[in-house]
């Protein structure tokens, strides 16, 4: 099977998570840079990539790259790119998105343009075609420039990777499933040790460990844009990646995965979508404010996701919350916590130092996942 260059773009920070995750499914590493990996795979790759990956943004197939300092440079570039071999004759074309940092061309909607008309005027000579009537397929294409440097990809995926299809039910400022399951990623947490997020919200947290524990694929219920390119990808490829991933489903487990909010419909909205993704046995769902939060076992994970304040009226509400977090750690004091904030003052409140601070992009805003280790438990006589 022929191979192609294949990049998954993450969130910035949380690279060296997508690189492990890209080598267990046993696939080459090429590069690993801001906000993106790639990979060597081929036609089966891509159906894999898609179903099994947790913490990618989506799976593209890189078409092209080349230099580009002006916008005939852009079109020339574009237009020496094999579209023939990617799009048929009736195949939906367009520029979906296109990213440009530190480079003279800037202007997103120019470069779309520019490229859309290269890739009309390849295809005219290539399928001898005067008008193209689009009604087939999508095939759409995003574009990275990067100190003048442009990179093509086919867009495999459509929706983002982070849309599992269980969440139907949101609260109030959710975090992506593609971030949370990173977040998990970054701890020692397995699925036989104890894990809590007492702010659950819709529940992302805590559905994407128990996935996690009970081996289920994150893109196991959804569709891919890719999934319809018969010219590219043989039907089969993506039936084959379903039936390993059904193979590996361990939904028999026992877990104790427990999930709080002082909010009950939010609460019942989170149970919801754990039901939706098959994992609404292996999570204790409670409404329950943080200054309860206690717990008799040791040696247990708080993963969270808490209050940020990104709106001014919300800044004075969060020295509490986060004052109730440090009091809730002092309760916890064998346990590890790890929680993801943009909030300035989060150790201030909480009255510790992290261990460990890493940043990392939620979309456009700058967060820290702050960690604060606590003791390894004893090891286990044999």
């Amino acid at each position: 099977m022929e191979t192609m260059r294949l990049i998954a773009p993450c969130h910035f920070g949380v690279e060296a998570v997508l690189k492990k995750e890209i080598y267990d499914l046993g696939y080459e590493i090429e590069s690993v840079e801001d906000g993106k990996v790639t990979f060597i795979g081929d036609a089966e790759a891509v159906c894999r990539a898609n179903i099994f990956l947790r913490t990618a943004g989506r799976i593209l197939i890189r078409v092209g790259k080349f230099k580009a300092e002006t916008f005939e440079e852009l079109f020339q570039g574009t237009k020496a790119i094999p579209w023939e071999n990617y799009i048929p004759k009736n195949g939906k074309f367009w520029v979906a998105k296109a990213t440009s940092i530190k480079s003279k061309l800037f202007s997103s909607s120019d470069i779309q343009s520019i490229m859309k008309k290269a890739m009309v005027e390849r295809m005219k000579q290539k399928f001898h075609m005067e008008w193209f009537e689009e009604d087939g397929e999508s095939y759409p294409v995003r574009v990275f420039i990067y100190k003048d440097e442009v990179v093509v990809g086919l867009d495999t995926t459509g929706e983002s990777l982070h849309k599992r299809g269980y969440r139907k039910l949101t609260s109030k400022a959710p975090i992506a499933e593609n971030l949370a399951a990173a977040m998990i990623s970054l701890t020692p947490w397995h699925k036989d040790r104890i894990l809590i997020d007492p702010f659950c919200g819709s529940g992302t947290i805590p559905i994407e460990a128990a996935m996690m524990a009970a081996n289920i694929a994150p893109g196991m219920n959804r569709e891919f844009t890719a999934d319809k390119w018969e010219n590219i990808i043989d039907k089969k490829l993506w039936y084959e990646a379903l039936d390993e991933a059904n193979d590996l489903i361990e939904t028999g487990i026992e877990t104790d995965i427990q999930a709080f909010d002082i909010d009950g419909k939010i609460i019942k909205a989170a149970r919801e979508n754990a039901k939706l993704a098959g994992v609404e046995h292996l999570i204790h769902f409670q409404e329950r404010p943080v200054s309860q939060l206690n717990h008799p076992k040791k040696y247990g994970f708080l993963i969270t996701n808490p209050p940020y304040g990104e709106r001014l009226e919300d800044k004075n509400t969060l020295p509490p919350i986060y004052k109730e977090i440090g009091a809730a750690m002092e309760r916890l004091d064998t346990w590890s916590v790890y929680l993801i904030t943009s909030y300035a003052d989060t150790e201030k409140y909480i009255g510790r130092k992290a261990d460990k601070n890493r940043k990392i992009y939620n979309g456009m805003m700058k967060t820290y996942y702050y960690q604060f280790l606590g003791p390894k438990p004893p090891a286990r006589k044999k």
